[in-house]
């Protein structure tokens, strides 16, 4: 049987890890998304779950936000790049057919350790871009390393992790637009 105390001590928990955020960079990060209105775009990027909150938050911005924003998560496209350049080099082909040297990069990973992220940011920062970085687990991870502004959760669950990136993104988008609560619909 499922107990009501767990369900208190996990939100609780996840309510510590969101409020550990340095709310500076949150800050920074978003007046410098929020510069791309006029030129440039955001680029998301991650694997799995992060893959769908690259999703979610690109999409967020580009409607509500009015930053044009894009990420890679068309399967014919994935399969293509991986099938032709192999799945650590996949998003370093994405950028070098889509990144402008005016464009950020927004790298999502919950180890850290995901080797064809890791290769995208540091291909991204040579080239030019902002990279910004959401991690977890060690805080020593290779991708926490790369950024301009590195998000760090200290936790090892990967749900933890993820919704914290996902809701640190998206207070990101709701400080652009200026707004935390909406009208029903």
């Amino acid at each position: 049987m499922i107990k009501k105390q767990f369900y208190l001590d996990y939100l609780n928990l996840l309510n510590e890890k969101i409020l550990t955020v340095n709310h500076v960079n949150l800050f920074q990060v978003a007046r410098l998304i929020k510069s791309k209105r006029k030129s440039g775009k955001v680029i998301i990027i991650g694997n799995g779950g992060s893959a769908a909150i690259a999703s979610h938050v690109s999409v967020d911005l580009t409607k509500v936000g009015k930053v044009r924003s894009i990420n890679f998560n068309e399967s014919d496209l994935l399969t293509c790049y991986a099938n032709d350049y192999g799945f650590e080099n996949m998003y370093v082909e994405c950028l070098k057919s889509h990144a402008d040297n005016s464009d950020i990069l927004i790298a999502i990973s919950s180890s850290g350790m995901s080797k064809n992220i890791i290769k995208a940011a540091k291909y991204a920062r040579n080239k030019g871009l902002k990279v910004i970085t959401f991690t977890g687990f060690n805080k020593k991870n290779n991708l926490n390393r790369i950024g301009h502004y590195n998000f760090w959760v200290n936790s090892k669950a990967y749900n933890i992790v993820e919704m914290t990136h996902h809701i640190w993104l998206l207070s990101i988008v709701d400080s652009i637009i200026g707004k935390t609560e909406y009208p029903s619909s």
